[in-house]
């Protein structure tokens, strides 16, 4: 742990909100946490992550593998440049990332709920402005908030329209009704809205992809586009907050570009001939063998291993259960004990990976290893049998091959499961015992690091008769078919916070299950998970939001969704050199907008 960091975290996860009997004053206030109180008072004057005195200047440059066909990342179509969320288009507040969940002021300087948060007030910086000029006001927040619950991307929609009203009080001032929402979180995640310019932006076209640069209020404006290949974004010397205590030792970079490489090679090549800045690796083998080059051993390029103290999310082969052949658990089941995580982990990985085990890994909220609480089984007993025993005990665990590749007491238990769903082997192919269709699907992959993978345990699978295909899909075409839930199997990852809340009901409620866009990959409809989301909005403490956490987490695992796949103890980014970053790593891992350019390069 970080030096500070003990303190910061503490003070993010142990204080707690008043009870129902204690005062409660709904005032104006610079920040907003999910559960206790913000770590940094109104005084703060940057957050202790940064180096408020780091240098600006210079460029920094990223490389991406894919493409985009549009600089709009609020809507569902195309494939968006999202970097311009946060960079060009700003939110009403900014997350504290040594923290769980918390808000500090942004273009609202102020922000006013009750204790049932019932409403909230958010008061807009007079000083606040687009980089055309123009100030922001309440009725670009309102415009933005409308626009958005309509015709932005799909978890927008769903968020926004809990609100029962929106009020405009006086310019620069404007109010949320949220009462019949049920939703403790619906204040921060208004706090997180993007908001756009009413006057320079048409709500006829928001839907359709475009190149016209957005005009946001950000630090940076969009200042030369080449489609699917590149943008550049420069600074906006105007800058309205350049000087607020949470922006204060970010954005340091005069210029920042994004390039996109056709593949996760050339983009590899393309780093080690310093065409672009930072490289995240997540491939162990190529961490270990890949970096002996010139550069890497005359030390103009770095390998750093950075903490992270979030959970570690799912990483994962997702079923589409809304296909028959996966909408028996049992099925899905089998099909897990066949992935040999030992033998891709020492053949493919050096042996460093972990297996993942739980949706919420490595961090409190994760339910693997656990038993169920008191408050666990009260949140379950309307449920009777929704999560298996071992899962509600703590005993189960991802199963543990041999790393043979040909471990026959996982295949045996596979075999078994299978034929009590109906399949039997039949002259080494699997076939439903009562129609004699063969067991076959499709694995669909976008990269070649997910194609090695696919085509691996698609051989681990041959060893039960089952015949898996991997098919390789072009970025667009990809996003298309994996929003409309055209595939069977497919390999993604569900990232998580240590304040899980209103995007779980768009990751695994029924009512995202059938809605394109949402990622309910796997189609479960499942009232306990529905219920488990629930009482996680509803939560008014770090401990209900903690049992109902592991309530879904513990739902999730016993449904069988996905394959587990595996994660990293922590993460690593290789640099060149002249990129360099504070000595404090916040909570949530490395930040790139707290990182400069050292002076003697620009």
């Amino acid at each position: 742990m970080w030096p500070g960091a003990a303190g910061v975290l503490l003070a993010g996860l142990l204080l707690v909100t008043p009870g129902p009997g204690a005062p409660w004053a709904a005032e104006p206030r610079h920040a907003i946490a999910m559960h206790g109180a913000p770590a940094l008072g109104p005084e703060f004057r940057h957050h202790p992550y940064v180096n408020p005195d780091a240098p600006k200047g210079g460029r920094l440059t990223y490389g991406f593998v894919g493409s985009f066909d549009s600089l709009n990342p609020l809507i569902d179509r195309g494939l968006p440049v999202s970097q311009i969320r946060g960079t060009v288009i700003e939110s009403l507040m900014a997350r504290g990332y040594d923290e769980p969940f918390t808000l500090y002021g942004l273009i609202a300087r102020a922000v006013e709920t009750d204790a049932a948060r019932s409403y909230v007030t958010f008061s807009i910086d007079p000083a606040a402005r687009f980089s055309d000029g123009a100030p922001i006001t309440a009725e670009d927040v309102v415009f933005s908030w409308r626009l958005l619950r309509d015709k932005g991307r799909q978890n927008h929609r769903i968020y926004y329209a809990k609100v029962k009203r929106a009020e405009i009080l006086d310019a620069r001032k404007v109010r949320f009704d949220l009462s019949g929402s049920e939703d403790r979180e619906l204040p921060l995640i208004l706090g997180l809205m993007p908001v756009l310019a009413k006057h320079a932006t048409d709500p006829a076209s928001f839907e359709q992809t475009s190149f016209t640069a957005p005009l946001g209020s950000g630090p940076y404006r969009v200042a030369e586009v080449r489609p699917g290949e590149s943008v550049l974004l420069r600074r906006n010397p105007g800058y309205w907050a350049r000087d607020r205590a949470v922006t204060r030792g970010t954005w340091n970079f005069d210029e920042i570009r994004y390039d996109f490489y056709r593949d996760d090679n050339a983009q590899f090549e393309a780093f080690k001939k310093g065409l672009f800045d930072l490289r995240p690796e997540t491939d162990p083998s190529r961490w270990e063998t890949g970096y002996d080059f010139p550069a890497r051993r005359d030390g103009r390029v770095v390998k750093d291993a950075f903490p992270n103290h979030e959970p570690r999310g799912m990483t994962a082969l997702v079923f589409n259960t809304r296909r028959p052949l996966f909408a028996d658990v049992r099925v899905r089941e089998a099909i897990n004990l066949l992935f040999d995580f030992e033998w891709v982990n020492h053949n493919f990985f050096f042996d460093r990976y972990r297996r993942t085990g739980s949706y919420f890994e490595g961090s409190e909220l994760s339910a693997r290893g656990r038993a169920a609480d008191a408050r666990e089984r009260a949140l379950l007993a309307p449920f009777p049998g929704a999560v298996r025993a071992d899962v509600l005990a703590g005993t189960w665990a991802p199963p543990v091959n041999d790393g043979s590749g040909r471990d026959r007491e996982t295949l045996r238990q596979a075999l078994a499961l299978l034929s009590a769903a109906g399949y039997e082997l039949d002259r080494g192919e699997m076939r439903h015992r009562g129609t004699g269709q063969p067991f076959a699907f499709e694995i669909m992959v976008k990269t070649r690091q997910e194609e090695r993978l696919a085509l691996s345990f698609a051989r681990h699978l041959r060893r039960a008769g089952i015949a898996a295909t991997t098919r390789f899909v072009e970025a667009t075409q990809y996003e298309r078919r994996r929003q409309s839930f055209d595939f069977d199997m497919m390999q993604y990852y569900w990232g998580q916070s240590l304040s899980p809340g209103n995007e779980q009901a768009f990751y695994w409620s029924t009512a995202a299950a059938d809605e394109p866009g949402t990622r309910n990959y796997m189609g479960a409809k499942v009232p306990a998970i529905d219920a488990a989301i629930a009482a996680i909005v509803k939560a008014e403490s770090r401990e209900e939001l903690v049992a109902a956490v592991r309530v879904l987490d513990r739902l999730l695992i016993s449904g069988f969704y996905v394959v587990p796949l595996f994660h990293l103890p922590e993460e690593w980014l290789a640099r060149w050199a002249h990129i360099q970053h504070p000595a404090v790593t916040p909570l949530t891992g490395y930040r790139p907008e707290t990182w400069w350019r050292h002076p003697q390069t620009q």
